[in-house]
């Protein structure tokens, strides 16, 4: 092995170099700094994998926080005795350690105790123990799993303040609008004590204030919005053959083309949701595109339509629930051929007709109003299965938006040309330093280290939990089980408690809601066509025998703060009316209540007709349903969680090779594309 091969063998097995300069535009990184994709042979990728199951980094230890902890603890004092002008040049010296120094755990411990005293002055709340080990945690390079509601809007400012102080753009990246909107602003005043500048990008903004944003000290994004700004800039930097090039053009060019570019680099995302976000998120890729000409495609779209109606299923076609997929019967290829005889065009060739009228009835039978899409206005607009809120800007592929328009009798927006492509595998593991936080991550701590290098560490609460996880309850059918829960909703109204009931669709939402006012039980609805007035739903929700009924969405983000009453009554109460397809979702449900120790419970109330189990083991679950008792619950119960446990597990696993076979498209695409000498 030669020397340079051995010292890059070992280097699999070391720790970051501390020395290593930090990341920001410069001479080190150039102007536009990102991780560049390296190619791994097979033995290197293995032994990189070793090496990070095999090791714990020393920062998520235990003994490690405390000793940070105890230092950060010791400045409190000398601290809250600064006057408001001994703290400015407090701050001017520690932003030159930083600088000059790096992120080093002393000086690193005094940034914390600094921005926590910050924090205390100008927001009235100081950051508590567990989120000084959370923000160390994400400083490192982690993710810190933190339970709901131990305040990681706040923990955030921790690493993000202390990056920006030592010369790194960082990006806090999360799931919606309102959240970057929400977070940019509480926290606005504990970043501009520090002498930091911060920003903020949300749909709609043009390109002057886009590019305002990212020149900030810290900007609050989506990770959408994020990464088709870098797609953006992708597209300018691919008229430049080498690195070299473009950093010339950027020296001697009196206009130079990269003074378009919105973004400065990928230096450091601190990632809220992470889960969400590198998980869920990361089944669909990103595609940037511009609109052409579809006058010849809308006629194509609604033709399929109509010749879709004209067949029947069985005889002419077969739906696999599953797969979501439909094929054509011989039956019905040939009944097909003959209904198009007629007609002229792409229906002559038997496979494109064939293929078209399929993507048709997929546009039928397996999207359905209120659970996959919501009409409005004349428009359709996707439905987040995860999160339960509308995807403005997303539409789906190949045709199946037009062709479900035109179901709805909407008009066709048209399709689009492909301009550039990423998915949010391959964009993240581009930036120089990526951290994150969520509530709900250890299902998928091994995903997350293989697929982008970072180690999930739990962070302790605040307070001891309070929260009653109550057996789950499954009933023979979908009627059963909203009756129990209408009951179940009732006799916690009654005793004064907010209650919050979880669905999975808009639909059930709406179901629901009906049979709450025919049982004259006032309550809440928060669902996609609600999403402008959800943080007013959410401010009421802890409210003394409050009813709330709420799709996924509720789950992201929100806090559901209770009043005196509603705590003395016994906390929030929450119900969730049937599994979602990961566990970690049915997680961050029941963690909407016991938050920062107050009391609270959680219980599931199932049934076997529901869509989620339907759909897998249809069959079975009739079948089961002829053991049952005078309630019409399952006997034995714990066989119907079996059941429902082993179907999650069906489920995520589907998406997970989903998301496995989009990371292999990624690697062949790249390698075409670095050796075309293309971009994205």
């Amino acid at each position: 092995m030669s020397a340079s091969g051995a010292i890059k063998f070992r280097s699999l097995f070391a720790a970051a170099d501390d020395t290593e300069p930090l990341p920001h535009p410069g001479i080190y990184f150039g102007s536009y700094p990102y991780r560049k994709e390296e190619v791994k042979g097979k033995l290197e990728e293995f032994l990189r994998s070793f090496a990070s199951f095999s090791s714990r980094p020393e920062a998520a230890s235990t003994k490690h926080w405390q000793t940070f902890t105890r230092r950060v603890e010791a400045m409190d004092k000398p601290l809250s005795k600064m006057s408001e002008r001994e703290l400015d040049g407090w701050i001017l010296d520690i932003r030159k350690k930083l600088n000059r120094k790096g992120l080093t755990e002393e000086i690193t411990a005094r940034a914390f105790a600094t921005i926590r005293e910050v924090a205390g002055r100008v927001l009235g709340m100081k950051h508590f123990d567990c989120q000084l080990i959370g923000g160390w945690v994400m400083l490192q390079g982690m993710i810190a799993e933190m339970q709901t509601g131990e305040g990681k809007t706040l923990t955030a400012t921790l690493p993000a303040s202390c990056a920006a102080m030592a010369g790194m753009p960082v990006h806090v990246v999360t799931v919606n609008d309102y959240l970057v909107e929400r977070d940019a602003s509480l926290m606005r005043p504990v970043y501009e004590r520090l002498g930091l500048t911060v920003g903020h990008v949300i749909e709609g903004m043009d390109t002057a204030q886009r590019k305002q944003a990212y020149s900030c000290d810290i900007t609050y994004c989506t990770s959408k919005q994020l990464a088709f700004d870098y797609l953006r800039d992708r597209l300018i930097m691919k008229h430049f053959n080498s690195s070299l090039e473009f950093k010339l053009e950027s020296l001697y060019s009196s206009k130079p083309v990269s003074n378009q570019l919105l973004l400065r680099g990928l230096n450091y995302a601190i990632v809220d949701e992470a889960d969400s976000i590198f998980i869920d998120e990361a089944r669909t890729p990103l595609i940037l595109s511009c609109k052409t000409d579809n006058t010849q495609q809308e006629a194509v779209h609604r033709e399929a339509i109509w010749l879709a109606r004209q067949l029947k299923e069985g005889k002419y076609y077969a739906i696999d629930e599953k797969a979501r997929s439909v094929e054509l019967t011989q039956y019905g290829r040939d009944y097909l051929e003959e209904l198009a005889s007629m007609m002229r065009g792409v229906w002559r060739g038997s496979r494109r007709r064939n293929a078209l009228v399929e993507q048709a009835l997929v546009a039928l039978h397996l999207y359905e109003r209120d659970v996959h899409y919501l009409v409005d206005d004349g428009a359709i607009f996707i439905i987040d299965e995860n999160t339960g809120r509308t995807m403005a800007d997303r539409s789906w592929e190949a045709g199946l938006h037009q062709m479900i328009e035109e179901k709805e009798g909407c008009e066709q927006t048209g399709q689009t040309e492909t301009l550039a492509r990423i998915s949010y595998q391959t964009f993240f593991k581009r930036y120089l330093r990526l951290s994150g936080m969520t509530g709900t991550a250890n299902e998928v701590r091994k995903e997350l280290r293989k697929v982008y290098q970072l180690d999930v560490v739990n962070i302790p609460t605040n307070k001891p939990v309070q929260r009653k996880n109550f057996p789950e309850r499954i009933y023979t059918h979908t009627d059963a089980k909203w009756d129990e829960i209408t009951k179940s909703i009732r006799i916690e109204h009654e005793k004064g408690r907010p209650v919050l009931v979880g669905t999975r669709t808009l639909r059930d939402s709406e179901h629901l809601s009906e049979l709450l006012s025919a049982a004259g039980l006032q309550h809440q609805v928060l669902n996609a066509k609600q999403d402008k007035e959800e943080a007013a739903i959410v401010a009421l929700a802890g409210k003394q025998g409050q009813v709330t009924v709420a799709t996924n969405m509720a789950g992201r983000g929100t806090d559901i703060k209770l009043d005196d009453a509603s705590i003395k009554a016994g906390g929030l109460h929450v119900i969730s009316c049937e599994k979602n397809i990961s566990a970690r979702i049915d997680r961050q449900l029941a963690g909407r209540c016991g938050r920062q120790g107050d009391p609270g419970s959680y219980e599931a109330i199932l049934s076997l007709q529901d869509a989620f189990i339907e759909k897998r083991f249809g069959r079975m679950a009739r079948a089961l349903a002829k053991f049952t008792d005078k309630a019409h619950r399952i006997k034995p119960q714990w066989l119907g969680r079996l059941m429902m446990s082993f179907t999650q597990m069906m489920s995520e696993y589907q998406y997970r090779q989903i998301r496995n076979a989009m990371m292999k498209v990624d690697r062949k695409r790249e390698a075409m594309l670095a050796f075309s000498g293309m971009s994205e």
